[in-house]
C-alpha cells in the first residue's frame, strides 16, 4: 500500500475541487477536571469533503473522539470554528444542534445502544419515525444484509449483526454524514471486516461523506484520506493512491 504525504500540519488538503462539507479552524478543546485543565484539542484544521472515507487513526487520548463528537454537534470546540455547509455549528444553542444532529448525522458507536425489548426492525424505526426523509426501516435492514433478520431481537444475534443494526439505524434517516466512534471495537478481526464491509458499501452507494476513527492503522488502508492524530494535534495526512475493500483487510 502506497501512500502520498499531504500534510503535516492540518488535515485540510482535499482530493475534490468541491466546497467542504465540513470546514473547522483552530479547534480546541480544554475539559476542567478540579484544579486541572485537560486539553483535548490543540488546534486542530480539517476539511471533509462530499462522499468521502476518512479515518481518524491515533492512539487513545489523542482526540480523536472529541473532534468525532464536535463534527457531529454532541459537544462543542472551547475556540474554533466549525462549519457544516453555510451552518455555523459554533455558533448554534442547544435545539439548533439538535436539529443538526436530527437532520444530517448518522452515529455509529463501539457498543450498539439497542434497545433489548425491541426487534431489529422497530429499533430501525426509532429513526424512521423522527427523520424528515428516512429509507424504509425494512430497506434499510436490508443494505446492511438482514432482510431476514428483522424480526429477531438482539439477544439473538450475534455482536457483529447488532452493530449491523445499529448501522441500519444510523442511515436509515439518510444522513449526509456517517460518523462511526471504534465501529469494530468490541468485535473479533472476521466480524470486524463484515461490519467494516457494510459500513463501505453505505459510503458507496448513498455518498455518505463517512468518518471512521479507530487505533487499529490496517483499517486506514480503506480510507480515501487518513488524518492522523496525536496529543489533539493533527500529526499528518495521507492520501491512498489505491484504497482496499474491506474484505481485503486483515489483522
Amino acid at each position: 500500500m502506497r501512500y502520498f504525504a499531504v500534510s503535516m500540519a492540518s488535515a485540510s488538503t482535499t482530493r475534490s475541487s468541491g466546497p467542504a462539507v465540513f470546514h473547522a479552524r483552530g479547534i480546541t478543546k480544554v475539559y476542567p477536571m478540579g484544579e486541572v485543565d485537560v486539553q483535548a484539542l490543540r488546534g486542530v484544521d480539517l476539511d471533509l469533503y462530499h462522499g468521502e472515507f476518512i479515518v481518524l487513526l491515533g492512539p487513545s487520548g489523542s482526540g480523536k473522539s472529541t473532534l468525532l463528537n464536535i463534527l457531529g454537534g454532541l459537544d462543542v470546540p472551547t475556540s474554533g470554528v466549525v462549519h457544516y455547509l453555510d451552518h455555523d455549528l459554533t455558533s448554534y444553542n442547544d435545539a439548533e444542534l439538535t436539529r443538526y444532529r436530527r437532520d444530517h448525522v448518522g452515529f455509529v458507536f463501539q457498543f450498539f445502544n439497542l434497545v433489548p425489548s425491541l426487534t431489529a426492525l422497530e429499533n430501525v424505526k426509532l429513526i424512521t419515525e423522527i427523520a424528515r426523509d428516512p429509507l424504509p426501516a425494512a430497506d434499510s435492514l436490508s443494505l446492511v444484509g438482514l432482510a431476514e433478520r428483522m424480526n429477531h431481537f438482539p439477544s439473538q444475534m450475534s455482536g457483529g449483526e447488532q452493530q449491523r443494526i445499529a448501522i441500519a439505524r444510523a442511515v436509515a434517516k439518510r444522513p449526509d454524514v456517517l460518523l462511526c466512534d471504534e465501529p469494530t471495537g468490541a468485535l473479533d478481526a472476521t466480524t470486524g471486516i463484515v461490519v467494516l464491509d457494510v459500513i463501505q458499501r453505505v459510503n458507496n452507494e448513498l455518498g455518505t461523506t463517512t468518518v471512521v476513527i479507530t487505533h487499529n492503522s490496517v483499517i486506514a488502508e480503506m480510507a480515501d484520506r487518513v488524518v492522523s492524530l496525536s496529543d489533539g494535534r493533527v500529526a499528518g495526512v495521507r492520501v491512498n493512491e489505491h484504497k482496499l475493500p474491506a474484505s481485503q483487510l486483515s489483522w
